[in-house]
């Protein structure tokens, strides 16, 4: 075994790159504006500007956790890093709004490759179960930190350099982490397990999930041509199921106990993602198109909602203990819903000032803080055997979930600078305010009905 000094290198390396998937998911909202400034594009544009990184991410995390298992995931996080910093260095150069989107993809699916084996690494290469706990720990933490870090590395950046600066930033980063990786191969051998990859359910689930957010997104402009890609869609999704039923190795392997409290979990999870990413999508155009602020003050505007996240990750734990994680989540659901609420009150009064407003995001980020932990608890206690499996599906979920609710609220909400841009959103948070109610409502029934344990 190498000195425990020589880890470091690899370890920090695995934490930058999952910090930068993570990071890239929110850290472009703040630089929006003035990407659709310079490359003249509305709210369609800027729709895919984020979500052409947030679908392949979404679709492809279980494939690629499979793929690594398969080939070795120091392999598959390789290709990430040079297939995410390569496209990085294309965003950063994009002459127009077209390479962006694509550029974007490119990333997604490099983030993709990376967010699962960055952790199969770590756990790998830990010498105990301390250290591998540990390590665990320090990784979730990590991946909480990058949400609210997001908007505000954006936004000084932007003021500072413009908006390619977010994607030069990358470059960097991934350059250095990318020798420990390469150095690993000559003291790591790969074993390779017999089971092999859903090739089928991984290509319809992307088709299904594509599909999906172009219809939503083109659905203003192009109705007739984003029905036809839905009913695509609900055909890519269907068959996936069938597919998953029928294949001897299926991506998601989940016992027939447990597809319901999972497929629960799953859903609040991606309820939760869909209002954040998509709340905070209308944010950060808010705050700079309609408020005129700059870049790095609309950033700043968005931590009350973003940092308690990560704060209370551990307080979120000991009350999902004490009074179980549907009831938690429950709780969650509700105050968050009340910070959404706040929310849309303040834009409708055209008068409220900031303080009023950041309370409100903070509420709202105060409930998502506790909502996030608990549910994901209620996604591995659904499978207590495989928490690895818990784990790809909720993260799935959330991210697909982020991904559908920036195309929804865009295309919902318009242009910016649209006559009805405001009062869509207000309808947007007051919507989602709803949702979360009745969300939170199901959580208590579930809570009700389950024997405690």
């Amino acid at each position: 075994m190498a000195p425990n000094r020589s880890r470091w290198p690899l370890t920090l390396a695995l934490y930058g790159g999952y910090f930068l998937v993570l990071l890239d998911v929110t850290v472009v909202n703040v630089a929006l504006p003035q990407i659709g400034s310079e490359l003249h594009v509305g709210s369609t544009g800027l729709a895919w500007a984020v979500d052409a990184y947030s679908v392949p991410l979404a679709a492809l995390l279980l494939a690629s956790g499979a793929i690594g298992d398969l080939i070795g995931h120091r392999r598959v996080v390789l290709l990430g890093f040079i297939g995410f910093g390569a496209a990085s260095v294309l965003c950063a150069l994009a002459p127009t709004i077209t390479v962006l989107v694509a550029a974007r993809a490119i990333q997604g699916v490099g983030a993709a490759l990376m967010l699962p084996g960055t952790l199969a690494l770590l756990v790998d290469n830990a010498p105990d179960q301390t250290s591998r706990n540990r390590l665990v720990g320090a990784w979730a933490a990590i991946g909480g930190a990058a949400l609210p870090a997001g908007p505000v590395i954006g936004g000084l950046l932007v003021q500072a350099a413009g908006w390619r600066a977010v994607f030069w930033l990358t470059v960097p980063v991934i350059a250095l982490a990318l020798l420990p990786v390469i150095r690993l191969s000559r003291s790591t051998p790969q074993q390779r397990p017999e089971k092999n990859v859903d090739w089928t359910g991984a290509a319809l689930l992307v088709t299904a999930l594509i599909c999906v957010v172009t219809a939503i997104i083109q659905a203003p402009t192009l109705p007739l041509w984003a029905g036809l890609l839905a009913v695509v869609a609900v055909c890519a999704l269907l068959a996936f199921l069938v597919v998953e039923r029928r294949a001897a190795h299926p991506l998601l392997p989940v016992p027939r106990d447990s597809r319901r409290p999972l497929g629960l979990a799953c859903l609040v999870a991606g309820l939760m993602n869909l209002c954040a990413l998509g709340g905070l999508f209308l944010l950060t155009q808010i705050f700079q198109d309609l408020h005129g602020l700059n870049p790095l003050t609309a950033g700043l505007l968005t931590l009350p909602a973003m940092l308690p996240l990560p704060l209370l990750g551990a307080p979120a734990g000991r009350l999902s203990t004490r009074i179980g994680v549907w009831r938690t989540s429950a709780l969650g659901l509700i105050v968050a819903g009340s910070g959404m609420a706040g929310i849309a009150a303040t834009l409708t009064n055209s008068g409220t000032g900031y303080i009023q407003l950041g309370f409100f995001l903070a509420l709202w980020g105060t409930g998502l803080g506790i909502l996030t932990p608990a549910i994901v608890s209620a996604a591995l206690r659904a499978t207590p055997r495989a928490p690895g499996l818990a784990s790809g599906a909720s993260n799935t979920s959330r991210q697909t979930g982020g991904a559908l609710g920036i195309a929804l609220f865009a295309a919902i909400a318009g242009p910016a600078n649209g006559l009805s841009f405001t009062s869509h959103s207000i309808g947007l948070f007051i919507g989602a305010t709803v949702l979360f109610a009745l969300t939170g409502l199901v959580c208590f029934g579930v809570a009700r009905n389950r024997r405690p344990s």
